[in-house]
């Protein structure tokens, strides 16, 4: 068993350049002889005059809104596959396999001709999807308004 009086300390002596060469550190100090590195410090990633690989890179480009909303869009050509007088939602598209995912919004957009009356709930329509489906007797139900309201 090891007493207090026992006990030595963690210190280490740093190493001491410069103070002769009996100090096994003389003369050059451990850098060597001549060049930038033995007269002053070099730079991080300087690359000797050179131009370095950070500036041959092309910078980021572009920007990425982490806050844009995703749609899921579905054109109205695809909702002719459902019988007159259906009632479609995401959660029937998404049964259908006609759109994939769970968790983006839903927008209708017009292209192709709407041939059936059809009763279609989703979280946006374009101008002209919205007006082609009423126009053949169908209704348009967008979800964002009923949880707002």
């Amino acid at each position: 068993m090891s007493g207090l009086h026992q006990l030595k300390s963690n210190k280490k002596n740093r190493k001491r350049v410069g103070r002769g060469n009996g100090s096994g550190h003389g003369t050059y100090s451990g850098r060597g002889s001549k060049g930038q590195k033995q007269r002053g410090s070099v730079p991080f990633l300087f690359e000797g005059g050179q131009l370095p690989l950070i500036k041959k890179l092309p910078h980021m480009r572009g920007f990425n809104n982490i806050f844009k909303t995703k749609y899921s869009l579905v054109n109205l050509d695809i909702l002719n596959q459902f019988n007159d007088g259906d009632n479609i939602s995401k959660e029937i598209l998404i049964e259908k396999n006609i759109i994939k995912n769970k968790k983006q919004k839903l927008k209708i957009l017009a292209s192709g001709k709407l041939s059936k009356k059809l009763n279609v709930t989703a979280n946006h329509f374009s101008k002209s999807a919205k007006e082609q489906i009423e126009s053949l007797g169908g209704s348009v139900t967008i979800i964002d308004e009923e949880k707002k309201k």
